[in-house]
């Protein structure tokens, strides 16, 4: 039977809802990725050029690490991650996610929330992570998903293990 994991990192409970919406849809198990440092309302202030976030969306190729509470990668066919876009990219956890799961045969996607940002730069930033690794990975195409017609076009349109 192919199984299908859901992971994503909602600060705002925006992509929480998505992910909830597609991991229902595919019947799929749901968990949530957390900072190991947690991220407080100031950290998250993208107003504010001194904010955690703000400094570390501008240091290139670094890594934000995240909370060793994953669900075993192994055990899923299909693995989706879902997050917002912070300065036209993931937050960094998403490069220490990929680094830390083993998507070797797996089939990914990426989708994202985001106030007017596309895909473009996100899902270069994640195929980057995974060239890095040297996984053999399907790789799909990543979305902007903000509704329920968007996420069941863009479900359709994704190659998973069956």
């Amino acid at each position: 039977m192919v199984k299908t994991l859901v992971l994503y990192y909602s600060a705002t409970n925006t992509t929480k809802r998505i992910a909830k919406e597609i991991a229902q849809k595919l019947d799929a198990d749901i968990a949530e990725i957390h900072a190991a440092q947690p991220y407080t309302a100031a950290d998250l202030d993208w107003n504010d050029p001194n904010s955690r976030t703000s400094i570390e969306q501008h240091v290139h190729d670094t890594r934000v690490e995240i909370k060793d509470d994953l669900p075993d990668a192994q055990n899923y066919d299909n693995i989706i991650i879902g997050h917002p876009i912070w300065w036209g990219i993931p937050p960094r956890m998403i490069a220490d996610l990929v680094d830390k799961l083993n998507l070797n045969g797996k089939y990914l996607a990426m989708f994202a929330t985001s106030g007017g940002t596309g895909y473009g730069r996100s899902q270069s930033f994640v195929e980057r992570a995974v060239e890095e690794n040297n996984y053999d990975v399907v790789v799909n195409k990543g979305a902007v998903l903000n509704n329920s017609h968007q996420i069941i076009s863009w479900l359709n349109g994704l190659k998973l293990a069956k």
